[in-house]
């Protein structure tokens, strides 16, 4: 099924449609929880649906482990290009922390008079550990794997020990919010200053680097991902039983952000399965919706930090003309929609701008 020479290279469209639906889902799931801080009559299977299914497994583990495949596939994989990437995007982290957070916390302080919607915990919040600062520690974690020259499989045993021990160490409380926010960093303290910490989720991006070294010397997609029917079924009814369980996987957020090691491995059996229903989509799609979705997947790490900003700011404008508003399914909907497409747009053309510069640039140079 491989073959010793890579075989699958550029952009992989099934990978691609599985990064861009990860960033629908996420959008669907910020908007009902800000949603949650109004007025509001969401279905309860419906938010379900949306908080601990779509866009739970569905939605930041597949863009992890797009994030550990898209590293095999790039042009550079220099340890010190990863490197100041991982830093990058930690800032990037703060940049989110801040739409998040502290726009919405003055907006709708001055707007509604509400100061309680979007807490900011005395600004320790700024530091909290969103999604881009997990990827921008992973980013540097796996710089250091591959200055160290270590193959795939010896990342992923690191990780493995590191997701074990996370697993044990989650729900640590340090006593106070500074050590609990520097340690929020690494695994699940309390006091809700970190979402993804690097050693509940490291195992995820080093296996999408793992898979993703197959996966370019693969002769046959078809059989590789010929499984995912059964991945699919297998890992849902562990996440449907997890909402019934005390303390299960998915019975509330902090239990998904704070993922064990078995919670690991059934995400990613579910990934696989995303993998393998995205490739068989594939084979449907034109040409155009091929580019628009290799687009839009280039895209999605300026769409993340948009949406933060335009989410919360969304509701609290609506909310400050319409007094009485009680949000809905279809207002959810609407909302999550009208983000999205306007969020792929202002992305695209944030892009072209910044191409249309670095072109400018490399002229000036050649001149």
């Amino acid at each position: 099924m491989f073959s010793k020479e890579k075989i699958n290279t550029g952009r992989q469209i099934e990978l691609d449609l599985a990064k861009c639906m990860s960033i629908v889902f996420m959008i669907f799931l910020h908007s009902l929880m800000v949603t949650e801080g109004f007025a509001n009559d969401i279905n309860p299977h419906i938010s379900q649906a949306i908080a601990h299914l779509l866009g739970g497994p569905f939605a930041a583990p597949v863009f992890m482990f797009s994030m550990g495949f898209g590293i095999v596939y790039s042009r550079n994989q220099a340890p010190s290009y990863l490197i100041k990437r991982g830093f990058k995007q930690l800032l990037l982290g703060i940049v989110v922390n801040v739409g998040e957070f502290f726009v919405p916390y003055f907006l709708s302080g001055k707007l509604l008079d509400r100061w309680d919607i979007f807490p900011i915990a005395g600004g320790l919040l700024l530091f909290c550990v969103d999604i881009l600062a997990f990827a921008g520690m992973a980013m540097i974690l796996i710089g250091i794997f591959k200055a160290l020259k270590l193959s795939a499989w010896q990342m992923v045993a690191i990780a493995l020990v590191m997701s074990v021990a996370g697993s044990f160490l989650r729900f640590f409380d340090f006593g106070s919010d500074i050590p609990n926010l520097i340690a929020g960093y690494f695994i699940g303290s309390v006091g809700g200053f970190t979402a993804f910490p690097l050693f509940n989720w490291i195992l995820i991006p080093a296996a999408g680097i793992l898979f993703a070294e197959y996966y370019s010397r693969c002769e046959n997609k078809k059989k590789l991902l010929c499984l995912w029917p059964v991945a699919l079924i297998i890992a849902n009814a562990y996440f449907v039983a997890s909402w019934y369980i005390p303390n299960g996987f998915l019975t509330d957020y902090r239990h998904y952000y704070f993922m064990t090691t078995l919670d690991v491995v059934f995400c990613l059996i579910n990934i696989y399965g995303v993998i393998g229903l995205w490739h068989l989509v594939s084979r449907f799609l034109s040409e155009g919706a091929v580019k628009f979705v290799s687009k839009m997947s280039s895209n999605v790490d300026v769409i993340y930090i948009i949406q933060w900003y335009l989410i919360p700011i969304t509701y609290i404008l609506i909310c400050y003309f319409y007094r009485d508003i009680v949000f809905g399914d279809i207002s959810l909907f609407i909302i999550a929609i009208s983000e999205i497409i306007v969020c792929a747009i202002i992305a695209n053309i944030y892009k072209s701008i910044k191409k249309k510069i670095k072109k400018g640039k490399s002229r000036e140079k050649k001149n």
